[in-house]
């Protein structure tokens, strides 16, 4: 059975709003989306956190037993030095 005018041009109509209405929440979108902030920061924090990690280590195994704080966290002074270097790795994901 052939379609009426009337019901071809609601039809169109409807795609119509359909496709207005989706380029309107894609602008909407666009319009959210804030511009990251300068990342001048990441480099020298990555380096440093990274440092304090090895050094930590060094520091640890070197003269561990000599330093009173040191001696009294044991093992976790491992965790805390790789702790730190990890987090140099995921501050250096940052990075652009």
């Amino acid at each position: 059975m052939p379609e009426s005018k009337a019901r071809k041009q609601a039809v169109d109509k409807k795609k119509q709003a359909t496709a207005t209405a989706a380029a309107e929440k894609r602008a909407d979108r666009k319009r959210h989306v804030a511009a990251p902030g300068s990342r001048r920061w990441v480099p020298p924090t990555f380096i440093t956190v990274g440092l304090l990690g090895v050094m930590w280590l060094v520091v640890y195994y070197i003269a561990g037993h000599l330093i009173p704080f040191m001696s009294d966290l044991g093992g976790w002074n491992v965790l805390i030095g790789m702790g730190c270097m990890a987090a140099a790795f995921a501050i250096a994901t940052l990075w652009k």
